[in-house]
């Protein structure tokens, strides 16, 4: 069973900062896919940011600019998801996800809608 374990969530007023963070203890493999999901209160879990193993990312309209998604250089399953300049609607549960697999460009075309490893989620909220 991979456990995805994530951290880094909280309140922080509009326009400040978080930073969250996936790990994975496990060696054995590289994943090629990560990914950010959010779900909204009352509203459908959707995707926020992905990233393929060689780099390329993508972001969903409303955190360009503002969120960046990344990897550690020394241990590529621990990925990050840098969030500024944090609005009112950002508000939600973030969860992290990954794949061994490169299904990045499935994911971000809207073909396949989750990966296969997930975090247990965690609050991020943003008051105004």
């Amino acid at each position: 069973q991979v456990q995805l374990v994530e951290s880094g969530g909280g309140l922080v007023q509009a326009g400040g900062s978080l930073r969250l963070s996936c790990s994975f203890s496990g060696r054995m493999f590289t994943f090629r896919t990560v990914a950010w999901f959010r779900q909204p209160p009352g509203n459908q879990r959707e995707l926020v940011a992905a990233q393929a193993l060689g780099g390329s990312s993508h972001y969903t309209d409303s955190v360009k600019g503002r969120f960046t998604i990344s990897r550690n250089n020394n241990d590529r399953n621990t990925f990050y998801l840098q969030m500024n300049n944090l609005k009112p609607e950002d508000t939600g549960v973030y969860y992290c996800s990954a794949e061994v697999k490169s299904r990045y460009s499935d994911l971000i075309s809207g073909r396949l809608s989750e990966l296969d490893f997930w975090g247990q989620g965690t609050q991020v909220t943003v008051a105004s």
